[in-house]
């Protein structure tokens, strides 16, 4: 079964080995980068990626889910989404159309293959 589209795991590849057992490749995240668009996020108590993901991409279907987008797109990536985030802290998000038209594009999946 392939990856849901806007799944963490749309930029692998699978890889059979001799056993028939499908490993997937590693992962390209989207990297920070400055854009017009990228909102500064000030963490508040208790906030999460994934909270953080559910408000700021709420107009993308299952917005929670993209979590990861922002744990990549830190100048100084999130690793460990399980350590909780300092209140007062700034997270840099990238905008909905910034998810839509560069981290899910066409042609960086196409970049992902080769």
């Amino acid at each position: 079964m392939p990856p849901r589209k806007l799944s963490r795991y749309a930029f692998c590849s699978g890889i059979k080995d001799s056993n028939d057992v499908l490993f997937l490749t590693d992962r390209i995240p989207f990297p920070f980068r400055v854009l017009k668009d990228t909102r500064r996020y000030t963490v508040q108590q208790g906030d999460t990626l994934f909270s953080i993901a559910g408000k700021l991409f709420a107009p993308i279907t299952r917005g929670a889910g993209l979590w990861w987008v922002i744990a990549d797109f830190q100048p100084q990536p999130i690793f460990d989404p399980t350590l909780q985030l300092s209140p007062g802290s700034t997270v840099f998000v990238p905008s909905v159309r910034t998810v839509h038209e560069l981290v899910f594009s066409s042609s960086r999946r196409r970049e992902s293959e080769l």
